[in-house]
């Protein structure tokens, strides 16, 4: 059996200011750790259910680079770095059983919602048949476009109810209660491990009854970006366009791969600035 975790940093407990989860802030160093403990916890919890499991870790926050090799669970695969195929799902493919997703946040727009944003601070909103959806959706729909099922989500309160919206059967960890985007009620890290350890197993043990998230067929994709510069950039894309609006783009996918894809590249997009 292989699974996959892929860890982000917004949604750990304890975690609730930009300083904490950004290399250049004075508090990211607590925030590597607390983010390498939830992901140690959630391991541990797997491999209490099934103790033979091939278990891979997506770094899945800002420059991919954040949990500390060292301390992760000798158990695991590690997978670090970017740029990487599936972004934030690296190591998945269709032979993994099952996905599970820790330290995740809310899609911008949600509030309130602990640092909540999609994919980047370049990245308005993104609408996939006409639905909103963040880095929740998005990646668990890239997980069911290859079969996988998201089992388990942990995050503030209202991206546990983000993922309930979308696979009413997967386990959820509320490790803290948002109050706003940089404020929060927050279990004591210890207390969301031994929840993690739990629910974890209880997703494995279950994960026959959730069904992949599954989004066929050709898709209407469309971007609100932040930057009017990245807009002019994603029209060079073959088969983008610009929206009456300006600020929006717009694209037809094949489908969800392809959708997911794209919008991986506009991320990039937006990080370049005018020469």
């Amino acid at each position: 059996m292989k699974l996959l975790i892929s860890v982000d940093m917004e949604g750990v407990s304890a975690v609730s200011h930009p300083t904490e989860t950004n290399p250049a802030g004075y508090d990211y160093e607590r925030g590597r750790a607390l983010m390498t403990a939830e992901a140690n916890a959630v391991i541990a919890g797997v491999l209490d259910a099934e103790p033979t499991a091939e278990v891979w870790v997506a770094d899945a926050h800002g420059p991919f680079r954040n949990l500390l090799p060292e301390e992760l669970d000798r158990r695991a695969h590690l997978v670090r770095g970017k740029p990487r195929p599936l972004g934030m799902l690296g190591g998945l493919d269709e032979h993994t059983d099952a996905a599970l997703f820790v330290g995740y946040h809310a899609r911008a727009g949600s509030g309130p919602a602990v640092l909540a944003h999609t994919m980047s601070d370049g990245i308005l909103d993104v609408r996939v048949a006409g639905r909103p959806m963040g880095e929740i959706g998005l990646n668990a729909a890239m997980a069911g476009h290859l079969g996988v099922p998201v089992v388990l989500l942990s995050g503030d309160d209202t991206a546990c109810a983000e993922l309930r919206d979308l696979v009413p059967s997967a386990v959820t960890v509320e490790v803290k209660q948002a109050l706003g985007q940089a404020a929060a009620i927050a279990l004591h890290p210890e207390e969301a491990r031994e929840r993690l350890r739990r629910a974890a197993a209880e997703a494995i043990t279950q994960r026959a009854l959730v069904p992949p998230l599954t989004i066929a067929g050709r898709l209407d994709v469309e971007v609100d970006l932040y930057n009017p510069f990245t807009v002019d950039l994603a029209t060079l894309v073959p088969g983008v366009s610009r929206a009456e609006d300006g600020r929006t783009i717009a694209f037809t996918a094949t489908d969800f791969a392809e959708a997911y894809r794209v919008v991986l590249l506009l991320v990039q997009l937006s990080s370049i600035k005018p020469g």
